[in-house]
């Protein structure tokens, strides 16, 4: 087994989406060799295009490695379109195709067969189950969950995530690895449902559905509130610090009478229900609880992208002068 994070040198990337392609470039930047598997050579060739993009984006914040180009980068990538060559002479075999509990265990299966006997087998999902995973492995003790949030090249959290039969060793390495790429990781003592981050979001947006469904308040105007009041103040102080800041006898008193007036339902939101329904899916389908249509949607993006590259900006510089 892999002793020491110091030992991971090359990344096996399966998957060209979405999330694959970006996480393949995460690793990339940090100075890792990676061989990217797709499926084919038309699903390479989007990987690598968005890949570059994405980047060229990174260049211009100034987020690559000092004297490093967008080709540097590139270079570090190798393509492949089979497993065998893909994950040879792998320490770390990530791989992040569709949320499919019965697909990624058949690709586990098949990717167990051709790794090195010590490499770290991890998945990127939002939320299923390693122990489910793992369960197909001859070696289920060398996996875990590595998941990466979108876009995964902005976003610093990664969640690592043991199954029953994850060697601890395991998970832990995993965690120094994402620090060492740049990551802020959250290692969770066991595996739950939707993880962390998923549950929190879930809970937030069951409340945000009640309120509107109440006719409290539109769409827009929840957002609203959720970005400049809650949402800026978490992201510098988390909101269980923040109630301490508060004063924890202030938030008991507004518990025992607001718990009882929030939602508590068990089931998919009805209102969530009838935009599914209607087909109004969000970005990917031009309309969901707002338009995506024509440039709007596009400017949204960009907004969101722009100042997820300056947050990251400030954490490079709090890390440099922490090191200084």
């Amino acid at each position: 087994m892999i002793e020491s994070v110091d030992d991971i040198r090359t990344i096996a990337n399966i998957g060209t989406g979405t999330m694959g392609h970006a996480i393949a470039l995460q690793f990339a930047v940090a100075g890792y060799p990676v061989h990217l598997v797709g499926r084919s050579e038309g699903s390479l060739d989007r990987a690598m295009a968005a890949i570059r993009a994405d980047a060229a984006e990174l260049a211009d914040a100034g987020l690559l490695r000092e004297g490093e180009s967008v080709d540097d980068v590139l270079a570090r990538i190798t393509r492949y379109t089979d497993y065998a060559g893909g994950v040879s002479g792998a320490d770390f075999v990530i791989e992040a195709v569709a949320e499919n509990l019965e697909l990624k265990k058949t690709i586990w299966t098949e990717i167990e067969q051709a790794a090195p006997a010590d490499a770290i087998l991890a998945t990127n999902t939002s939320g299923l189950s390693p122990t489910e995973i793992q369960s197909v492995l001859a070696h289920p003790e060398r996996f875990v969950v590595a998941h990466f949030w979108n876009p995964a090249q902005l976003m610093p959290l990664v969640e690592v995530v043991p199954g029953e039969r994850t060697d601890p060793h395991v998970a832990d390495l995993t965690f120094d690895l994402m620090t060492r790429i740049g990551k802020k990781p959250a290692k969770l003592n066991r595996e739950s449902l939707g993880f962390i981050g998923n549950r929190l979001q879930m809970a937030v947006l069951r409340e945000e559905f009640h309120i509107i469904q109440e006719g409290i308040a539109d769409a827009a105007t929840v957002d609203n509130v959720m970005k400049y009041s809650l949402g800026r103040r978490w992201n510098l102080v988390g909101p269980i610090a923040s109630i301490d800041l508060g004063g924890l006898d202030v938030f008991y008193n507004i518990s025992t009478y607001l718990f009882d007036d929030m939602d508590n339902g068990t089931g998919p939101s009805p209102l969530l229900a009838e935009k599914v329904k209607a087909g109004d899916l969000g970005a990917k389908t031009g309309r969901g609880f707002f338009s995506w249509q024509g440039e709007d949607g596009k400017r949204i993006i960009e907004a969101r992208n722009k100042a997820l590259l300056r947050a990251l900006k400030d954490d490079a510089a709090d890390a440099a002068a922490a090191e200084a």
